[in-house]
């Protein structure tokens, strides 16, 4: 009877991925899993970014020669080059090239943190070669002979009979000032911010009816002179004349000998804060490329559509390792 032979146990996982793997001799690319396994980019960036990478140095790299390969659209090929270039994959510099022109190249990276670990180390190192050969050798220390310390003065004696000092601390001064002190000048009347001729008059109107519905508040034509600016600036704070008569005489002092005075006094103490300006309403545009509206103060293109025009193949964009 023959021997029943065991098989070893399968090596592959139950459930998932299997990879079947076959060693790759030619026409392959090392990329980084920082790339391929990003967790912050969508997939069509992960996945333009690994084509990048496997793209020789000197190949067109703009969005109308992406989309002249793959099927997606030049917004979401531009979309995805900028998530490239947010998480440090790209780098689009400008630089001058032969005859004079102005070209675009964009750097590839695989390992964006190191890359730049390296780029702040190189500058350090320029620094301190700089700092270093800009400071001078250093004087050779001069020697100074050795003097015999001094003695020591004798002690006075102090008689004992003689008690200490103890000096009182002074008065602090007093804050009251004196009577001859000159006083601080009043605040000054509030006064409009645009002044106009109508506005005057209707404040000017408000005083001088005070009277009819507040007897005590009686006032002469320079009184009404003197305060038709704090009331103009009442009025264009969008304080109705309702308002402002009844926060100006309600609950007067009793007897009230000064009623300009009182006036003057609440309409600097009690004035309103100015009304919020208006937020402006961003209109209504249609872009020139996709002829699609979105909000912006100036006609031109949408967000999506600048980004195809920033990635676009009008000037040479080289590709460097």
């Amino acid at each position: 009877m023959d021997t029943q032979q065991i098989s070893a146990p399968s090596r592959a996982p139950s459930a998932g991925v299997v990879h079947i793997n076959i060693r790759l001799t030619d026409g392959y690319s090392i990329i980084s899993n920082r790339l391929s396994q990003h967790r912050d980019m969508s997939l069509l960036a992960i996945g333009l970014g690994t084509h990048i990478q496997s793209l020789p140095a000197g190949r067109r790299i703009g969005v109308k020669a992406l989309a002249a390969i793959f099927p997606e659209s030049e917004a979401r090929i531009a979309a995805a080059l900028r998530e490239l270039e947010h998480h440090g994959f790209l780098r689009r510099t400008r630089e001058r090239v032969r005859g004079g022109r102005v070209a675009t190249r964009t750097e590839s990276y695989n390992h964006p943190e190191a890359a730049a670990r390296r780029a702040e180390a190189g500058a350090r190192a320029g620094a301190v070669a700089t700092s270093a050969r800009a400071i001078d050798p250093a004087p050779a220390p001069v020697r100074v002979p050795e003097r015999e310390p001094a003695p020591a003065p004798a002690p006075v004696p102090v008689p004992a009979s003689e008690p200490p000092v103890v000096r009182e601390p002074d008065p602090a001064p007093r804050l009251v000032p004196s009577p001859a002190a000159p006083k601080p000048p009043p605040p000054p009347l509030p006064f409009p911010r645009r002044p106009s001729a109508p506005l005057f008059d209707e404040a000017a109107r408000l005083l001088a009816g005070l009277q009819v519905s507040a007897p005590l508040f009686a006032l002469s034509e320079v009184d009404v002179e003197r305060l038709t600016p704090g009331v103009a600036a009442w009025l264009e704070r969008g304080v109705r004349p309702d308002a402002v008569r009844g926060a100006l005489t309600d609950d007067p002092p009793v007897p009230l000998r000064h009623p300009a005075k009182l006036l003057r006094h609440r309409l600097i103490a009690l004035l309103p804060p100015p009304v919020p300006a208006a937020v402006p309403v961003v209109p209504l545009q249609n872009c020139d490329d996709c002829d699609r509206a979105f909000r912006s103060p100036v006609p031109g293109c949408c967000g999506e559509c600048r980004d195809v025009r920033a990635y676009a193949d009008d000037e040479p964009c080289l590709l460097g390792a």
